[in-house]
């Protein structure tokens, strides 16, 4: 198996976007070589823990409400081609995702990540959910098999909260500016919501050396 890190933000929609596009060349080759694993990325380290009203910091952000309406237009022609039903409209808030990403964290030590990180991204972009809050979280987590009461008591503590900082501030050291980033086999880097047929690319050709002598 080959690793494929991916820096990540729930709230990131092209994150959402470059992993569905990821998932359908993934299906059409069932036997890739990758071995998945998810990276904090915190698009909002400073964010308030209550988070912040959606369209007014990101209009802030990017220089107007005008500004704010080309960027989502250009997000939903992307969002079609990659065949992802998301309305930028539908998330009211933008949330503090630490503990979002805490959860993914502890997925993964149960081998859910992957199922968790959709769950996230469903409930933020498509349902329009809180994920800043500790109980939405919890629910998530519960949807795709973790235990909701050890989650919530884990959500309540501290625990995880400086490992998760660090490999944020790690991530940004090694150079890792904007998400999505894919890392392949700790060599290679892929940036952004590239189309499935990059993908189709990139498995071909490690396939290739597989068989090579």
């Amino acid at each position: 198996m080959i690793r494929l890190d991916i820096f990540s933000d729930p709230v990131c929609p092209w994150c959402l976007i470059g992993k569905a596009n990821l998932d359908r060349a993934l299906e059409a080759h069932p036997d890739h070589p990758f071995a998945i694993e998810w990276h904090p990325f915190q698009l909002n380290p400073e964010m308030e823990p209550g988070g912040v009203d959606k369209n007014d910091y990101l209009a802030a952000r990017f220089g107007g409400p005008e500004k704010l309406v080309a960027i989502q237009t250009r997000l939903r022609e992307f969002a079609v081609k990659a065949g992802v039903d998301l309305d930028p409209d539908v998330p009211k808030r933008i949330p503090n995702t630490l503990d979002a990403h805490r959860l993914i964290h502890w997925a993964g030590l149960e081998g859910r990540q992957h199922l968790l990180v959709s769950a996230l991204f469903r409930a933020y972009w498509m349902e329009g959910l809180d994920i800043g809050d500790p109980e939405v979280l919890a629910n998530i987590a519960a949807q795709v098999g973790m235990n909701l009461e050890v989650t919530l008591r884990l959500l309540a503590s501290d625990a995880d909260t400086d490992d998760i900082a660090a490999r944020d501030r790690d991530a940004r050291a090694k150079g890792v500016s904007a998400v999505p980033t894919f890392l392949i086999a700790q060599q290679y880097v892929v940036s952004g919501a590239q189309g499935p047929e990059v993908w189709h690319q990139v498995i071909a050709e490690l396939s290739e050396k597989a068989k090579a002598p």
